[in-house]
């Protein structure tokens, strides 16, 4: 049985590690250097680090920030933020990536899916869907740092993005986010249920509990958080232990 993956998740603004409630009211969590280093330390499994205004404002990724923040790591490093390009992945693998999150521009033009894995392979390519709940047409896919309503179902698209090639799909929950009230057991479950690749669970991470209740409910393979594990309420080995203890495998 493969173990179960625990990820930190740098969201970045002007070179600061930022936390906010469903992407809003975003405040200060720390030098994102500093943070990776205690997070590799800590025992993390890999670490996500989102450039969370780059595409908004239409710019490349903070190469050099993601260099630094390379360095301190020897855990697989995941990139997100303002990446459209072959030459924009190029040169985030180049500085230490090691694998790269695409968003907005799969969503403007899916075919760059097929292209980067075919080009980087599929291993390479994490395909992040936001999606919020609406009623009564259900959960929705946003684009552009979650202001945008693309009105496309998420269990669909994220189907669509495993076939065109994306080895592992992050799935953020922007009606759970930075809620700490749980995930978003119901999408989580039912886009696990649909791709033949590995999902990540993203939003609304507030307790042991919650980690426990994705993995054996939802079938996620791997559990994203930022806040819990910024402020200190959450450590990460102790989270590991109490997946252990719960009988679900993880690396220790």
């Amino acid at each position: 049985m493969l173990t179960k993956r625990i990820i930190p998740c740098l969201d970045v603004k002007d070179g600061r590690t930022v936390k906010g409630v469903r992407f809003e009211g975003l405040r200060d969590a720390g030098d994102p250097v500093a943070l990776a280093a205690r997070y590799a330390r800590e025992g993390a499994d890999e670490l996500v680090f989102l450039d969370i205004t780059a595409t908004n404002q239409k710019r490349a990724t903070l190469v050099a920030l993601v260099r630094d923040v390379a360095r301190e790591l020897d855990i697989p490093f995941t990139v997100g933020g303002g990446i459209g390009t072959v030459a924009d992945v190029e040169a985030l693998l180049m500085n230490g990536a090691d694998k790269v999150s695409i968003n907005s521009a799969a969503l403007h033009r899916p075919e760059l899916i097929d292209e980067l894995a075919r080009r980087f392979g599929s291993q390479c390519i994490v395909v992040a869907a936001d999606a919020r709940f609406h009623e009564p047409e259900g959960w929705q896919i946003y684009t552009r740092a979650g202001t945008h309503n693309t009105g496309r179902d998420a269990v669909q698209w994220c189907r669509e993005a495993a076939e065109r090639g994306a080895g592992e799909i992050l799935l953020t929950s922007m009606s759970n986010d930075g809620t700490k009230d749980g995930f978003a057991l119901d999408i989580t479950g039912a886009v696990s249920r649909a791709v033949s690749v590995p999902v990540v669970a993203s939003g609304g991470a507030g307790s042991k509990q919650h980690f426990t209740d994705v993995f054996q409910n939802a079938h996620a393979d791997a559990g994203l958080a930022a806040s819990i594990f910024h402020f200190g309420e959450i450590g990460i080995r102790e989270l590991k232990e109490h997946l252990r203890q719960d009988g679900i495998p993880v690396r220790l």
